[in-house]
């Protein structure tokens, strides 16, 4: 795989690919690495990643399934061009495009077999002025309102949404998945170290009929060193594992 040279931008290596994520308002972080490692891609064939950011998910997508046509989305111009840039020097550059765009604009045609995102998550406060990760973080940009019915909309008969959320949003979600007429089929607890309580969510919508599941992921234990089934869904990704 060809390097990223010549850039003083900072630059996340992983096993498959790396990715420059410099000016995106949104790093890469644990939360998206999740997501990209969870998310169901065995049978999808069309993919789209809202608020892809510097793409990171959507690459993450793209060595998991190798025939996915995939599809970053985001309404930030910097983090679409590093996505651009990141899709380009993968080995998967032929299946992966970046739109700058609104999630909420896009075309009531598109149908896809998955649709993932990590989106913003902030509910309350005062947004400052200017600040772009505040703005990437806010869901003044996307609510989970949005978020549901946008994709109830976009999604095929058998797809699938797989999103990340703070626990904290869990009746929003719900509430938001009853009206969309898409139920909740998966739902994952994500507890940071092993004792702690549970801080994200991971989810799996679809008005597929399949059984509903629910069960919990521990990230670490007490002395800092990850679990082994941390490391069994994120270990073809992080160089260290």
């Amino acid at each position: 795989m060809p390097r990223i040279m010549g850039r003083r931008e900072k630059i996340f290596r992983f096993k498959q690919f790396e990715v420059v994520n410099d000016r995106t308002a949104m790093k890469v972080g644990t939360d998206g690495v999740l997501l990209g490692a969870w998310c169901p891609v065995a049978e999808a064939r069309r993919v789209l990643d809202v608020g892809t950011g510097c793409g990171v998910i959507a690459l993450m997508v793209a060595q998991r399934n190798r025939q996915a046509l995939i599809e970053g989305i985001d309404i930030d111009q910097d983090s679409i061009a590093e996505a651009r840039l990141n899709f380009a020097n993968s080995p998967w550059n032929n299946r992966l495009t970046a739109i700058e765009g609104d999630f909420n604009d896009m075309d009531g045609d598109a149908r896809y077999d998955l649709i993932v995102s990590n989106p913003p998550y902030f509910t309350n406060g005062v947004l400052p002025t200017g600040d772009a990760r505040t703005m990437a973080r806010h869901t003044a940009s996307l609510t989970y309102q949005q978020l549901i019915e946008g994709a109830a909309h976009l999604l095929n008969d058998e797809g699938i949404l797989s999103l990340i959320s703070p626990v904290e949003a869990y009746g929003d979600i719900i509430e938001a998945a009853a009206f969309a007429s898409l139920p909740v089929r998966r739902l994952t607890h994500v507890i940071p170290v092993e004792g702690a309580l549970p801080k994200r969510l991971l989810w799996q919508l679809s008005r597929r009929d399949t059984p509903y599941g629910e069960d919990s992921l521990t990230i670490a234990h007490s002395d800092g060193t990850f679990t082994s089934e941390y490391v069994a869904l994120t270990g073809a990704f992080y160089l260290k594992m």
